[in-house]
């Protein structure tokens, strides 16, 4: 099991005991994170409700770990778990690229916790994945997570109309790039802001 460390945050992948504090965070967190999200398919359970489907989604994590094709951390401060950072729809041949998501509780928003644990991940998909391309996906409204974008500096390349629907609403999503030529470059001075 990978565990990724910054200088505040830590990222592991979810485990079934960890249920009660993502139940927990997940619940306190409704009006915060559903304007930002997918809803979910008819019938399908909630994993912050149901422990069998909490414990079916950290397997179906584990399984794209073991494919290569994804990788899950859940965001732990002072090791409390805060939120969680996503690698996601890993594409290998050609592209060598992944999908990043994250987000915070609403207690733990506004210090800086998004950020150290995007440069965590990004030194993880460049170093140890050899990924070429992250892309962020932002719904434009979103100010916390353009806020990251900002502090970060990653390449806005544009708008994706109606990339993904989003709480029952197909919505366009700002998309923000990083490319291991870029990571070459400002990787050192990310690090050593952000996780060093």
């Amino acid at each position: 099991m990978s565990t990724l460390t910054g200088r505040r945050v830590v990222l592991r992948p979810l485990t079934v005991s960890d249920f009660g504090a993502f139940q927990t965070v997940r619940r306190r967190n409704v009006d915060w994170l559903t304007r930002w999200e997918p809803r979910r398919m008819p019938g399908q359970p909630d994993a912050a409700e149901s422990f069998d489907a909490f414990a079916a989604r950290c397997s179906a994590r584990q399984r794209e770990r073991q494919l290569g094709t994804g990788y899950g951390f859940g965001i732990f401060v002072d090791g409390r778990f805060s939120g969680e950072i996503n690698l996601s729809a890993v594409q290998r041949g050609p592209m060598q690229a992944g999908n990043v998501g994250y987000w915070v509780d609403v207690e733990q928003a506004g210090n800086s916790y998004c950020p150290e644990a995007v440069v965590v991940l990004a030194r993880f998909a460049f170093e140890d994945l050899v990924l070429h391309r992250l892309l962020i996906s932002i719904v434009p409204r979103n100010q916390p997570s353009r806020r990251v974008m900002e502090k970060l500096q990653f390449r806005c390349e544009g708008v994706a109309v109606g990339l993904l629907q989003i709480n029952g609403e197909w919505e366009d999503h700002m998309q923000f790039a990083v490319v291991a030529e870029d990571w070459a470059v400002r990787g050192p001075e990310l690090l050593r802001t952000w996780v060093l």
